[in-house]
């Protein structure tokens, strides 16, 4: 089919008849495309650090957030960290895709050799090899690690806060599932509820390993100071109605010498919900 502009080589135009008529339409978009912010996608956070394995010594390849990339929005009470388009506790477990041995960032290396033995004759013997499909997890993938983590802290015999610490965080993970999926419109009232209840089992447990370790480890303890530890005790505590321990552990860190000015503001914010949660309880 000719072009608008073909016959023009009669009159010696020959080299304008195939000029593109919106070209200068193209450019301002153009244009106007590159004065748009690009779309970020969770992958742009990410990186893949590779690890050996302390149990079969084979490599991992293990999705990592990229340090000071994300924008933190907020914290929730229990110190629950929120950012902006990524949820990072989904990357904080480490999964031998070879033997099913899984620890948090933190606890990954260390084993001692009684350990790796217990994984490998509880885990690995029975383990299914698992091939990674994707370059992100969903929250449904997060939460089985977290499970795998869990299973591992126990076979090895972990100490309270390990394990405390692991049902936090997989109790902060299932949270921002629900979450999402409420934002999105993808779930029933039945199955929040159903995902809340997972959340705060995670939590009574976290709760339950957090008082144990307290009466016998030394600080630091999952990286956090007395003060913070304390801290969570006490809002742990009182999501599950525990207000006599809630206040004694909100009392200690109000009169401590050691807590920050900034632990001591957030455990007022606390004891002005405490109080209002013991009111309400007794006017019921």
């Amino acid at each position: 089919m000719a072009g608008l502009l073909a016959g023009l080589g009669a009159l010696g135009l020959k080299n304008l008849e195939n000029m593109d008529l919106f070209e200068e339409k193209k450019d301002e978009k153009l244009a106007k495309d590159a004065g748009k912010k690009p779309v970020i996608q969770e992958t742009d956070y990410l990186f893949d650090k590779v690890y050996e394995c302390p149990v079969c010594y084979g490599q991992i390849k293990a999705r990592t957030m990229k340090v000071g990339k994300a924008r933190l929005l907020h914290t929730d009470m229990d110190l629950r960290p929120v950012y902006e388009n990524i949820e990072p506790i989904k990357y904080d477990v480490i999964s031998c895709p070879h033997c099913g041995y899984s620890a948090l960032t933190r606890y990954f290396g260390g084993l001692t050799s009684s350990q790796a033995k217990a994984i490998k004759e509880n885990i690995s013997r029975a383990f299914n090899p698992v091939i990674a499909k994707k370059d992100t997890y969903t929250y449904e993938e997060a939460v089985a690690r977290y499970k795998l983590c869990l299973a591992n802290a126990i076979v090895k015999h972990a100490k309270a806060s390990e394990k405390a610490y692991i049902c936090l965080k997989a109790g902060w993970l299932i949270r921002g599932m629900g979450e999402s999926l409420e934002k999105e419109g993808k779930t029933s009232p039945k199955e929040l509820a159903e995902i809340k209840a997972q959340e705060k089992e995670f939590l009574k447990n976290a709760l339950e390993g957090f008082v144990a370790a307290r009466q016998a480890e030394s600080y630091p303890m999952c990286g956090m100071d007395e003060t913070t530890v304390d801290y969570l005790i006490a809002v742990l505590s009182m999501e599950f109605e525990k207000y006599e321990v809630a206040s004694k552990m909100i009392s200690s860190i109000l009169v401590s010498p050691s807590a920050t000015n900034r632990m001591k503001d957030k455990a007022r914010d606390v004891k002005e919900v405490l109080l209002a949660k013991i009111k309400e309880k007794k006017a019921n």
